[in-house]
């Protein structure tokens, strides 16, 4: 069985991994939450007893995937009999490709698009309808029932007249996109019982990670087959409620007993509530924004750090980027903290972008992590994706495991494209990948060049196979497009090989992000902008207190040291009107501190 060493973990954290039953974990902001889910997946991986049984962790993102794994076998734990991922990836794999053979609309064959292809077919659906609908109007996403479309009401009719069409378009040609992944998933498991019966008795434990963004469906997909396994499966249900930030996008937390009821499992309920990130200040602040009752304590390493909490309401939008350069350059220079623990956080991609660029510029001695900086096509389960990690990744001792792991990928999607592998393994390709030399600068060119050379190496013909020819066109599309839109925005050194192998690089610069993309992370000094009625709560937010204070919560818990709060004033909303600042934030009376 696994162990741990004395100090490891707190009594809260140990007693949720012994637990030999179904457990639902709230763990608040800094508690230790993916230290206790590593363990606990360790400890589940040693008590299965055949090579048949599984273990399966389901996570938000891919990076808390990768993050987690490396980590458990950084334990010395074998994680063969480990699956993890997200959930649309654990559809594909375990129920879409698998029992595709009945689903009427899936029987004959199917291809995943991407993000890419799904705005380029809007788009051309947006045209065609006209009205001033948008890409943005077509968000939606499926229930276990129906689907909701998150536009504003007004507009909803015609939109969903134009998704029946974009899906009849998907139809027709054997397409499935992101969202679609999730309901043939669940009209397989709901139509053929024997697919959750078998998973149930594969599948040991299932583990949910960040729960709260959790949608209906995939409660339902997930509820069916712990059900289905009468008791053999159990369940680790780790999150926080207060952090349920993916509402718009149909994200909830859901409680223990309706879980219980939907998936026939009891849980024993418990709580880490010691946070190891923050002072004791930035909780007093954070707790502020709670919206379910809890009492979380400091207990880190700065817990008695006397943390500087600013906020602007006045600042002149115009004067912004030079409050913001102020702002790093007194924490970096003045406190001492490391640019990489120093983040820059807004509501939305776009003004983030453009400020990412500005202080680019205006902080030419720093380097910066964010939107605009990731110059091509990001999807992780197009081939050529998943072949570009290895390429732009060094090749050193301290990379290997994971350069193994996704060198083990690429095998494994090039099966499925129906190459023959039986002659390459995970160290060829990795030997044939570091004997690539290129002298192309252009990064796009670079990548294209290496693709086609580590091919060639290993012997096969991308053109042979249409899954790899599928996407490869995709991938090269989409990157280029997204370059085109970068260098036209004046990024015009997003194009170089720098810039690509810094995708996968450690980070080590200033990270810029979005409220929703820091979630799960943490730094020493946060400084966040665009804090206004209409972005933090968003306009389309139907409680927008409760929306506010989620969101608030998120940015501020983040902080170790420092937080810096900005509504810029002169944001334009309308011709009429500017934004204002979040009702609840300005209506906080709090001792602020002013920064020198």
């Amino acid at each position: 069985m696994f162990a741990w060493n004395s100090g490891d973990l707190n009594a809260d954290q140990a007693r949720a991994i012994e637990q030999t039953g179904s457990v639902f974990l709230t763990a608040c902001p800094g508690s230790g939450k993916t230290r206790t889910l590593i363990y606990k997946i360790a400890r589940e991986l040693s008590l299965l007893t055949s090579d048949k049984q599984r273990v399966v962790a389901i996570t938000y993102t891919h990076r808390a995937a990768d993050e987690i794994q490396e980590r458990i076998e950084q334990l010395g734990v074998d994680t063969s009999q480990l699956w993890i991922g997200t959930i649309h990836s654990f559809c594909l794999e375990w129920i879409l490709r698998p029992y595709a053979i009945y689903h009427p609309e899936l029987k004959n064959g199917f291809r995943v698009i991407n993000a890419h292809d799904t705005e380029r077919a809007h788009e051309a659906l947006c045209s065609e309808h006209g009205g001033g609908l948008r890409t943005f109007d077509c968000g939606h996403y499926f229930t276990s029932t129906s689907y909701v479309v998150t536009c504003p009401e007004w507009k909803r009719p015609r939109v969903k007249v134009l998704l029946e069409q974009y899906w009849q378009q998907l139809r027709d040609t054997r397409q499935v996109d992101f969202e679609l992944i999730l309901t043939y998933a669940w009209h397989l498991i709901r139509d053929q019982p024997s697919i959750s019966i078998l998973l149930g008795s594969i599948f040991q434990t299932v583990l949910v990670d960040e729960y709260q963004d959790t949608k209906e469906i995939q409660y339902a997909i997930l509820g069916a087959i712990l059900k289905a396994s009468n008791g053999k499966a159990k369940a680790f249900i780790v999150g926080d409620p207060n952090q349920a930030i993916y509402g718009s996008l149909g994200g909830y937390a859901i409680t223990p007993t309706d879980l219980s009821a939907l998936s026939g499992v009891s849980f024993v309920e418990l709580d880490l509530s010691v946070n190891y990130r923050s002072s004791s200040r930035i909780i007093e602040y954070f707790e502020n924004y709670n919206q379910l009752t809890s009492n979380i304590s400091a207990g880190g390493e700065f817990e008695t750090f006397a943390s500087t909490i600013s906020y602007d309401s006045s600042i002149d939008r115009n004067a912004l980027e030079a409050e913001i350069v102020r702002l790093i350059r007194y924490n970096i220079e003045t406190i001492g903290i490391a640019p990489s623990e120093v983040c820059i956080v807004g509501p939305q991609w776009l003004p983030l972008a453009s400020m990412t660029r500005h202080l680019v510029t205006a902080l030419p001695d720093y380097s910066f992590s964010g939107p605009g900086m990731v110059p091509f096509a990001r999807d992780i389960d197009n081939f050529w994706y998943k072949l570009s990690r290895i390429i732009l990744t060094e090749a050193s001792p301290q990379l290997y495991i994971r350069r193994s792991r996704w060198a083990g990928e690429v095998i494994a999607a090039l099966d499925l494209a129906g190459v023959n592998t039986t002659s390459i393994t995970r160290k060829s390709l990795l030997r044939a990948s570091n004997g690539i030399t290129s002298n192309e600068s252009d990064g796009l060119a670079y990548l294209l060049e290496c693709f086609d050379a580590l091919l060639s190496a290993l012997g096969i013909d991308r053109r042979t196979s249409p899954m790899l020819t599928e996407h490869y066109d995709a991938f090269v599309e989409g990157s280029q497009r997204r370059l085109d839109r970068l260098v036209a925005d004046g990024a015009t050194a997003i194009a170089e090989v720098a810039m690509f192998r810094k995708v996968f690089a450690e980070k080590t610069g200033i990270t810029v992000s979005t409220i929703h993309g820091v979630k799960g992370a943490e730094f020493e000094a946060v400084i966040a902008f665009g804090l206004l009625e209409g972005m933090v709560p968003h306009f389309s937010e139907d409680d927008k207190v409760a929306a506010a204070n989620k969101l608030l919560y998120v940015v501020c818990s983040r902080a170790k040291k420092n937080l810096h709060l900005i509504s810029e004033v002169g944001r334009r909303r309308s011709y009429q009107s500017t934004y204002l600042p979040t009702d609840i934030l300005l209506s906080y009376s709090y001792p602020y501190n002013a920064v020198p």
